[in-house]
């Protein structure tokens, strides 16, 4: 069914609008008749009007007059007028009247046929017209819905774009696009970021890109990409990436390829991983690790040091002086352990040392000083060297009468840290005859294990001690110059077996098992060269001459000994095996520090000695523990 279109008939003549009419009505149209100009622009302001059949000679307005006003509104400038007139027209008037903006002239008597076709062309002219404009509309409205929906995917594509960057950079990631038909590879923000290149000027291209990549890595990566096919699609590796400001950073690639019909790789994309960080860790922790292995052997080696060098009259005088032993040891790694090993503050040291001999009322024991942060080594020494001046003074000296005092206080002078130990008030001292297992151990923790010196004033109204300790960072200095390195050899006088004969070399710098392992070598019948504590010590020793093995600690202070090791023809020790290297002479002693020796695995200390002679091999045997009280030693005797 067609849309009806609204005819409008003007006329000041009934008969000629009825007669239109009539003419017009079998065009199935609607039709509407006005009788004068007036009327007829109310009508088109009311409707919507296709065609304007209008007569020319009409009393208030003519028809050129009511064309020229429908023409100025712009909703009527392309409605289509028809005039009709009854009088001859000029080609002036035919002119005036195109000009008014007619479409056609229906001259009167007016042939029914004539009229209803020219208005029929009209009619369909308008509502082929509206139908356009109509499907125009939709078309429209069907592109700006296209569009909306087109913005909006674009800005969640763009948001999807965004968060996918921002979490590529979270985690250290970048992506990249080779097109293996065209040849074009594509790398985005992330994945320059990683090899360190700036995107607008750097070319993706296999020269740059190869250049990029760490040699060792290269031919590895290029044959995982070539074997990437239809069976195999995807692969992952590690590789090194060397940027080109020298940085070296660790990353994991993945790519995936993608087929054609024939299933031929066309495309292959991936993502890289920065995986530095990750790799950093994973060093870090296997050096935590080994430091905790290390710590833990040399907390072994110290307490099996202490057990073994206590000496006293009873079994229960000697539990007591082992308890005590290791309990300042345990203090300074409670201190140590707060600080998570970065330092043990000294007046808490002083406190936990000193804490059981000042609960009586009157205060006999005062500390004072600055505050102090002692390195881990430094606190674990001189923790043992104040709890045995404390245990001492207990004993024998100013507390072990109600009325004796001591007094403990330190300064911080410009190279050193100096403790001043005083007792008053106790019964008389004289200066001991025989050298003490408390002042042996003081002596070796602050001076040889520290670098620090130990000075004694045995006054008869008690004891004075002066503790000395470099402030320098680092290893402390060396104790002995090359020209003095046979000083320090000693003999064991009460030792009476002599196995072989032989000048060790011994490096260690932990006093107390540096102390163990001398008197160990002293048993065997052996001359002892030290024990030194840095490397340094070590070498002027080795260059002395007159050395025939040495027994080195593998760490010192942090510091290997391997490339130590060869000085001088010495043989070195290691915590994983014993080794030799760069070794010249052919007697030497070859020994480790921890569950190498002898081969068992977890014995904190060296217990066996490997002795290499012209190529043999001689084991002694396992040196026995002494008592607890000391009541004697077994021999050692060698075998081969």
């Amino acid at each position: 069914m067609k849309d009806e279109v609204n005819i409008l008939l003007v006329d000041d003549q009934p008969a000629k609008l009825l007669s239109y009419e009539v003419m017009l009505q079998e065009l199935g149209e609607n039709l509407i008749k006005a009788s004068s100009a007036r009327e007829a622009l109310e009508q088109l302001l009311k409707r919507e009007i296709a065609i304007v059949l209008v007569d020319v000679c009409m009393p208030e307005l003519d028809g050129f007059q009511l064309a020229a006003m429908i023409r100025e509104h712009p909703r009527f400038q392309k409605t289509a007028i028809i005039f009709i007139s009854a009088v001859h027209l000029t080609d002036m008037d035919r002119l005036r009247g195109y000009a008014m903006g007619a479409v056609d002239y229906v001259p009167v008597p007016v042939i029914p046929d004539v009229l209803r076709a020219k208005v029929k062309v009209f009619a369909e002219l308008y509502r082929k017209t509206r139908q356009l404009e109509q499907l125009n509309q939709e078309l429209e409205r069907r592109v700006a819905d296209r569009t909306s929906a087109l913005e909006a995917s674009t800005t969640r594509l763009v948001e999807s774009e965004r968060r996918r960057t921002l979490a590529l950079a979270a985690g250290q990631m970048g992506s990249w696009d080779w097109d293996m038909v065209r040849g074009e590879c594509v790398w985005d923000e992330g994945q320059c970021r990683i090899f360190g290149v700036d995107p607008p000027t750097f070319a993706v291209t296999p020269e740059n890109v190869r250049a990029l990549v760490h040699r060792e890595d290269l031919e590895r990566l290029e044959q995982a990409l070539r074997r990437i096919s239809a069976d195999a699609q995807s692969y992952q590796t590690e590789f090194r990436v060397r940027r080109p400001n020298g940085e070296l950073r660790w990353c994991i690639g993945t790519a995936a390829a993608t087929l054609d019909a024939a299933k031929r790789v066309v495309r292959v994309s991936g993502v890289t991983v920065d995986i530095t960080e990750r790799k950093l860790a994973e060093e870090r922790q296997v050096l935590l690790a080994r430091e905790v292995d290390h710590r833990a052997r040399n907390a072994l080696a110290v307490v099996q040091s202490i057990v073994r060098l206590t000496r006293a009259g009873s079994i229960e005088d000697y539990v007591i002086a082992v308890e005590g032993r290791i309990r300042a040891l345990s203090c300074a790694h409670m201190l140590l352990s707060r600080s998570r090993w970065e330092g043990a503050d000294l007046r808490k040291l002083v406190e936990e040392e000193l804490a059981p001999y000042g609960t009586g009322e009157v205060e006999s024991v005062s500390a004072a000083g600055p505050d102090v942060v002692l390195q881990p080594a430094t606190a674990q020494a001189l923790a043992l060297a104040l709890h045995e001046l404390a245990t001492n003074a207990a004993k024998y000296g100013a507390l072990s009468t109600a009325t004796g005092k001591v007094r403990l206080t330190w300064d911080l002078e410009p190279n050193d840290l100096v403790l001043h130990w005083i007792e008053t008030g106790g019964p008389l001292v004289e200066p001991p005859c025989v050298e003490g297992y408390g002042t042996r151990v003081i002596g070796a923790s602050i001076e040889r294990q520290l670098g620090g010196s130990a000075e004694f004033d045995w006054r008869p109204e008690g004891l004075r001690c002066v503790l000395s300790l470099a402030r320098a960072a680092g290893n402390a200095p060396a104790l002995h110059a090359a020209g003095d390195a046979r000083a320090a050899v000693e003999k064991d006088p009460v030792m009476p077996a002599k196995v072989l004969a032989g000048r060790v070399l011994l490096v260690e710098d932990e006093a107390l098992v540096a102390m163990m392992m001398r008197d160990i070598l002293l048993e065997l019948g052996l001359s002892v060269a030290g024990p030194f504590c840095t490397p340094a010590e070590a070498v002027a020793a080795a260059r002395d001459g007159g050395v025939d093995a040495a027994i080195l600690d593998v760490n010192l202070g942090g510091e290997l000994i391997y490339p130590r090791a060869g000085c001088g023809g010495a043989a070195v020790s290691s915590g994983g095996g014993a080794r030799r290297f760069g070794a010249r002479r052919r007697d030497r002693i070859v020994s480790a520090d921890a569950a190498a020796i002898g081969g068992r695995e977890g014995t904190p200390i060296p217990t066996q000695i490997l002795i290499l002679r012209g190529g043999a091999i001689y084991r002694l045997a396992e040196s026995k523990m002494r008592s607890p009280a000391g009541s004697g030693h077994s021999g050692l005797r060698g075998t081969p």
